[in-house]
């Protein structure tokens, strides 16, 4: 039945309008798929990444900063819609801060690399169906922000998900916008190669990218860090941070034992058994920020060798067609991840570098720290913590996981640069002018309970 399956996914593609070359790449990994291949990245297979240098360390000329950041690109990663928030648009029109959105922010940033050192620095957004007109119409309030010759965003790609029981695609008469997936941020090397950003790049003379998710306001353009990366002759190079027992989800480089390579293990390529290991941040001291950096006339060869595939590893996501309806059919998502192509190229290397350039908000915990006086944004739109050591917000998430819940309760964020922790549990709305101190969790009364304008949570 698989083989029908792959046919059936295809013809949706070309269907669905779906470029040729990305339906290839479809097929590459519906083929692991079939064959019952997972990603698995075992524990006995690797060893742990070690010391690194560090970009604090880095030293460069303005000299050097400006002809780096002449050839080099700015990628953001935008298709996300903030689902998890209850959102039904793009993530970075949330506002950072009043009439502040994240996208104001980063045309923010790149303005001022291109003031500082007068160089075009192109901006891209790496945008999905759901997000691009959004998205473009809020650009438009930048007529400046377009470098001529190039657009300002480029589409990923999407692909049907599959049923678990004969890997044919999904049908799901009831919202069919829902029988499709994106192929995860994998994605974007044949996004490039597909839309002719990467050519077009090539063409007017830019030679490498600089790539962070949208959401992660921390990865601003750096100068310093693009004439490192010019002068390191790597084809590849990811950014990492030290972990802390928070971090016990998501990627982390490891050294494949085989043949020496960097290679990203991802949560869903951790084999159960490797869970407790996988999670030891003194074993495994960095994990990857999803900021990373390449030669663009490298990935081209790459691309071009490879035939369009570059043959990132394969993660078998596995849910239901519908996520809010646990009843729905199963169904299995062929994604890959971008930071997977460490392990690509020869040569490819990695940065430890301080943690604020991590700050992405993947909830509203998240985005109650972006929001507090714990970040500042200077004139230069950098983000900046006022302490060493943002606080642990743990917000209920029966009341607070929608934006519209979060903000009902949050008419105004309160002061947590003194915080070392804020839980709530149970349904608290706050008034202005609150500030928390020290470790304060607020317990569930059963009822709706609020904070009072001016109160001192945690002194006293």
């Amino acid at each position: 039945m698989s083989s029908e399956g792959l046919a059936a996914a295809r013809q949706k593609m070309a269907d669905g309008g779906v470029p040729q070359l990305a339906i290839d790449v479809f097929a590459h990994y519906y083929g692991q798929l079939e064959s019952g291949g997972a990603g698995t990245i075992h524990e006995a297979d690797i060893e742990p990444l070690t010391d690194i240098g560090h970009a604090g360390t880095l030293s460069a000329s303005e000299e050097d900063k400006r002809a780096a950041a002449g050839v080099t690109a700015v990628i953001k990663l935008n298709g996300g819609l903030g689902t998890t928030m209850g959102m039904s648009q793009a993530k970075t029109l949330l506002e950072v801060r009043p009439g502040m959105t994240f996208l104001d922010v980063i045309v923010g940033q790149v303005r001022q690399v291109r003031r500082q050192y007068d160089v075009p620095l192109p901006v891209l957004f790496m945008n999905s169906f759901r997000t691009q007109d959004d998205t473009l119409a809020a650009l438009a309030g930048y007529p400046d922000l377009a470098v001529p010759g190039l657009p300002l965003d480029f589409l990923q790609n999407r692909e049907p998900k599959l049923r678990v029981d004969t890997l044919a695609p999904v049908e799901w008469p009831a919202n069919p916008t829902l029988e499709w997936c994106p192929p995860g941020h994998g994605d974007l090397y044949t996004a490039l190669a597909v839309s002719g950003v990467l050519d077009r790049l090539l063409a007017l003379g830019f030679e490498y990218a600089s790539v962070s998710n949208a959401d992660n306001l921390g990865a601003a353009p750096d100068p310093a860090m693009m004439a490192w990366f010019a002068a390191s002759g790597a084809p590849y190079a990811a950014e990492v941070c030290r972990r802390t027992p928070a971090d016990v989800k998501g990627g982390h480089l490891v050294i494949r034992r085989d043949d020496g390579r960097l290679v990203l293990r991802e949560t869903a390529q951790t084999a159960a058994e490797d869970a407790e290991a996988a999670a030891d941040p003194i074993r495994h001291r960095y994990f990857h920020t999803n900021n990373l950096w390449f030669d663009l006339r490298v990935l081209k060869a790459a691309l071009v060798a490879r035939n369009g595939v570059l043959g990132l590893p394969l993660i078998r996501n596995e849910k239901n067609v519908d996520p809010a309806d646990p009843s729905s059919p199963r169904v299995v998502q062929i994604e890959t991840a971008m930071g997977a192509a460490v392990e690509v190229f020869d040569g490819a290397t990695a940065i430890e570098v301080s943690r604020s350039r991590f700050l992405p908000v993947k909830t509203t915990n998240d985005l109650l720290l972006l929001r507090s006086d714990v970040y500042v944004i200077e004139d230069d739109f950098q983000v900046h913590s006022q302490g060493a050591d943002p606080p642990l917000v743990r917000l209920d998430d029966r009341f607070y996981r929608t934006i519209a819940e979060f903000d009902a309760r949050f008419p105004e964020v309160p002061s947590l640069v003194g915080a070392r922790s804020f839980t709530v549990h149970g349904d608290w709305k706050f008034g202005g002018g609150v500030t928390v101190t020290g470790d304060v969790v607020l317990d569930d009364t059963g009822r709706p309970a609020s904070v009072a304008p001016a109160t001192a949570l945690g002194q006293g």
